[in-house]
């Protein structure tokens, strides 16, 4: 059994839903990048999702463009984050790994030698936010070729019938985009939601994951209450943004700390979801 499948079984026996934050590899700094997942662990996650700086990134707001351009402008690359991720594993051999980032760098670095890496490294699974389920055919083989699980986006536009063409190449879970526009936009709708995910329900049986409009300890509750994970990035890269650019002398841990804490709010808002 994947880390993946066996983190959300676990989940499930205890009756409790799942907490995912997201942050960029090499933001704040790439030194730190370890440390930080290291820390969103021991503060409640249960899947860490590993963001890819790339150049052009469509699908993210204005909170985490700048987040991949810090990260990129301080040397950032595919490479370097496979190398995080297995400095990551020598301390920390259960919690699983999504990466999510953009086709282009995953193409140019070619697709056997990129599933092979992230398998090496420890990765558990890849979203590639621009590459739909017609498409994956080639990079879907390596993944499974290596155990990796492919997971898809679904989104509230997303018509029924294609709905069932991306839930029949998934993998892992389906992660349910709680809004429409592009990470940290929107206002979210805790019922519409709830109805999505009834609907995807009806398709299949993998878990759900909902991101994107997710701010605090109150949205995590509400969304916790019909999905089974709840996937937050914006509002801790723009919490470790605010604290970094307060004009104090501050250590990077202390940095950090400001989305600890928020992600341990918002644990305790999952907690107290009702199921």
């Amino acid at each position: 059994m994947s880390r993946l499948s066996h983190t959300f079984a676990e989940l499930r026996t205890r009756g409790r839903k799942g907490l995912v934050p997201y942050v960029v590899a090499g933001d704040p700094s790439p030194d730190g990048t370890v440390t930080l997942l290291h820390a969103l662990v021991a503060a409640g996650a249960d899947v860490l999702e590993v963001g890819v700086p790339f150049s052009d990134p469509m699908s993210e707001g204005p909170v985490i463009q700048k987040g991949h351009e810090r990260a990129l402008a301080r040397g950032m690359s595919l490479q370097r984050v496979l190398d995080m991720v297995s400095v990551f594993r020598q301390e920390d051999d259960k919690t699983p790994i999504v990466m999510m980032g953009y086709a282009n760098p995953i193409e140019r670095f070619g697709y056997e030698r990129f599933a092979a890496a992230c398998a090496k490294a420890g990765v558990d699974a890849l979203i590639t936010v621009d590459l739909p389920p017609e498409e994956v055919d080639e990079i879907d083989g390596a993944l499974q070729g290596v155990g990796l699980d492919n997971i898809f986006l679904i989104s509230p536009t997303t018509p029924e019938a294609r709905i069932q063409t991306i839930v029949e190449r998934a993998r892992g879970f389906i992660y349910y985009v709680a809004v429409k526009g592009v990470t940290g936009s929107g206002q979210l709708d805790a019922e519409e939601v709830s109805r999505s995910v009834a609907l995807i329900r009806q398709k299949t049986d993998l878990p759900i994951a909902v991101g994107f409009g997710i701010k605090d300890a109150e949205s995590a509750r509400a969304v916790a209450a019909s999905a089974d994970a709840v996937v937050v990035g914006s509002a801790l890269i723009a919490e470790m943004d605010k604290k970094a650019r307060s004009g104090e002398p501050l250590q990077e841990i202390q940095i950090h700390d400001a989305a600890v804490q928020l992600l341990q709010s918002m644990r305790a808002g999952v907690d107290s979801s009702p199921s």
